[in-house]
């Protein structure tokens, strides 16, 4: 029946629904899970990659985790070149804003205009959705840190923790579990690592699967954006409750 329907952006089905855009989140749903989890003093972004080979030169490949400006940072799960394309147009939007105003563009103000895109790719024919959904972690000086989800139909939501990819339900449902409002940067990195511990479909975890970053505020009050290098989720993987996680899920493999 869905073939009727699913040529074309703009047709409905019969029961209201748009199958392009299920198509769409159904991409997503298979990419690595990217887990954002916002703390008194700042943001965590923490990514599974897909993409692992010991030929591929890591340090100068993101394939999960992007720095839109000084102020705003994102994750990404689903098609890579359809999040290149986004984060390019991100950019600019940001920086014509900071050109005219002479201030950095407001966090959510920024992720309207790139959902005002996206939806508009659901809106007309000869389109089709951007397959990949965004979490992005902000500061500005109206609202502080902020975290925001949005997904190929242009809809966002700001979030206190939330993920995106493969294995959400479980991510989900631990995040809700753990999560303390008012929780520290340090207690927000550790519980990223020990959903991504429990969560991900790899039994063996390593630095070379991971991707973490963080947005928080340094000494001079200014927003400071940090990638983890390899040796930086080495120490996180070593801390004794995550290597427990690591060889309960070794040992069911």
């Amino acid at each position: 029946m869905a073939r009727r329907y699913d040529g074309r952006t703009t047709i409905f089905s019969p029961e209201g629904r748009l199958y392009q855009v299920e198509y769409a989140m159904e991409a997503i749903s298979h990419a690595g899970m990217c887990i954002g989890i916002l703390a008194e003093d700042g943001i965590v972004l923490a990514a599974e990659k897909k993409t692992t080979s010991k030929l591929l030169e890591q340090t100068h490949s993101n394939e999960k985790l992007y720095k839109l400006n000084d102020y705003m940072c994102v994750a990404v799960a689903g098609l890579t070149a359809d999040a290149n394309t986004l984060i390019h147009y991100c950019r600019n939007q940001a920086h014509g804003y900071s050109m005219s105003y002479n201030e950095p563009i407001p966090a959510e103000q920024l992720v309207q205009r790139m959902c005002d895109l996206k939806q508009g790719y659901t809106q007309y024919g000869g389109l089709r959705p951007f397959g990949v959904s965004f979490l992005y972690a902000g500061h500005d000086k109206h609202q502080g840190f902020q975290l925001y989800l949005s997904d190929p139909s242009g809809n966002y939501s700001g979030w206190k923790a939330t993920c995106i990819g493969a294995n959400t339900t479980n991510a989900t449902a631990l995040l809700k579990q753990d999560y303390v409002e008012g929780c520290s940067l340090k207690e927000a990195v550790s519980l990223a690592v020990k959903v991504l511990a429990k969560t991900m479909d790899s039994s063996s975890i390593g630095a070379d699967k991971l991707e973490f970053a963080t947005l928080s505020l340094g000494a001079n009050g200014k927003v400071v954006y940090r990638p983890y290098t390899n040796a930086d989720i080495e120490k996180l993987l070593n801390d004794e409750n995550v290597k427990k996680i690591i060889e309960d899920k070794e040992k069911d493999a």
